[in-house]
């Protein structure tokens, strides 16, 4: 029985994939799950995906074991979808994943050898993705970076094909000096120019910055979301802080927010 299934717990990804087919069921089904489709969804799995880093990030384990639930949930809707429109199975993504993965792996799953360092085995990984690429008829050089990726991330990623073919900085030295003149064009284009001029200015010194972080061996998208927890973390130390006088940031200034700021960080400091 259909409902057996769907009350066992211990079905398994059986169960989930039933679960959907009966929210999506025209004529039985939830009339909100009926009504989605691929576009309306795509939100919910970005937002699901940020969720599980959000959660790793604070290392709540409890926390993750949900949100890669709600992530996986994502997968099912958009394979149930693409069932429905005789597009894929969610056993045919399975495959498509799983033989990727041999593909990719012929040091773990075929005859190459496993005798080589990390560095090394990245090469042969890009080298396959080149030759899916090509394949997939990508024959670009940027062809296959995702449009939708945040912005940041895909500023890296861009800058990290680029560079695969040569054209990059040979050192951090002149990303240096390309954001020093990009800072002097923003400052010029806020000064005489117009919005959408300041706008373009300012992406390309986003995009430097991007590529700074490359050059750096660091993860620009990571460093910005450690950066937004510590603003929270100090910001809200400050709302503590103003709370013992009984006040609220609406209540203060800037000079008064500023001095409890600097209070925040010193006592950071002292527990490091």
């Amino acid at each position: 029985m259909v409902d057996d299934l769907i009350h066992d717990r211990n079905a398994g990804i059986e169960r989930l994939l039933e679960i959907m087919r009966r929210l999506r069921d025209p004529e039985t089904g939830c009339p909100w799950d009926i009504e989605q489709n691929f576009d309306s969804i795509a939100p919910y799995t970005i937002e699901e995906a940020y969720e599980v880093a959000d959660a790793i990030q604070r290392s709540d384990w409890q926390e993750l074991e949900g949100e890669l639930g709600d992530l996986l949930l994502q997968t099912v809707y958009h394979t149930a979808m693409g069932e429905e429109a005789g597009h894929f199975t969610f056993e045919t993504v399975v495959r498509a994943i799983s033989d990727k993965m041999v593909a990719r792996h012929p040091h773990v799953f075929g005859d190459a050898s496993r005798d080589k360092s990390a560095d090394q085995q990245s090469a042969d990984w890009e080298a396959i993705k080149a030759s899916e690429r090509a394949g997939k008829a990508q024959q670009g050089t940027l062809d296959g970076v995702a449009i939708g990726l945040p912005a940041l991330l895909r500023a890296f990623k861009l800058q990290k094909r680029a560079a695969r073919v040569g054209f990059d900085w040979p050192s951090t030295r002149e990303v240096l000096d390309k954001i020093t003149e990009e800072a002097a064009e923003l400052v010029e284009a806020r000064d005489r120019l117009s919005q959408q001029e300041v706008e373009e200015e300012f992406g390309d010194l986003l995009f430097v910055m991007a590529n700074l972080g490359r050059h750096l061996g660091l993860d620009p998208e990571a460093a910005l979301r450690a950066a937004n927890a510590k603003f929270t973390r100090r910001f809200e130390g400050v709302e503590a802080l103003l709370a013992e006088r009984g006040k609220t940031p609406v209540q203060s200034d800037l000079q008064e927010m500023d001095a409890l700021w600097d209070a925040v960080k010193a006592s950071e400091r002292q527990k490091m």
